[in-house]
């Protein structure tokens, strides 16, 4: 079995629906966490005078990349819904710069996956917010 492709997913939802909408792209992954990318774009702002891209396509961004990370760490995709996703911002996103997060999927149980994760434009020290989550595994209907 060769696993989840993470690059291959976000390629893919990268096309179509809300990932196409907001053309969130793959950047690198590791064996429990993934790093997806939106860059700046002005459709994307939410107070035009700011320039800031607004807070919706950032927790978009942050729950696939978290949701990602738990189809890498258990080798393959699995339905999921997101029960809570947690997101503290620290700091406005600053203009002009391509938001990157990265998600971690660091604990599962037969229903249950944990994740945390770190939005951040360019410095991860400087992180623009971090965000916590779980998502529960759902049947697959037939």
């Amino acid at each position: 079995m060769q696993g989840f492709d993470p690059k291959l997913f976000a390629e893919f939802a990268g096309r179509v629906g809300h990932g196409g909408a907001l053309r969130i792209d793959y950047r690198d992954h590791g064996a429990d966490w993934a790093e997806l990318s939106l860059d700046y774009r002005e459709d994307l702002i939410g107070v035009e005078e700011t320039g800031v891209i607004a807070s919706g396509p950032i927790i978009s961004l942050m729950d696939m990349a978290t949701s990602t990370a738990i189809w890498v760490k258990i080798g393959r995709f699995r339905h999921q819904a997101t029960l809570d996703m947690r997101v503290d911002y620290l700091r406005p996103a600053t203009p002009g710069r391509t938001i990157i997060g990265r998600g971690e999927c660091y604990r599962i149980t037969s229903k249950i996956a944990f994740v945390r994760g770190v939005a951040h434009d360019g410095d991860l020290g400087d992180p623009v917010a971090n965000v916590t989550g779980t998502f529960m595994f759902m049947e697959k209907r037939t």
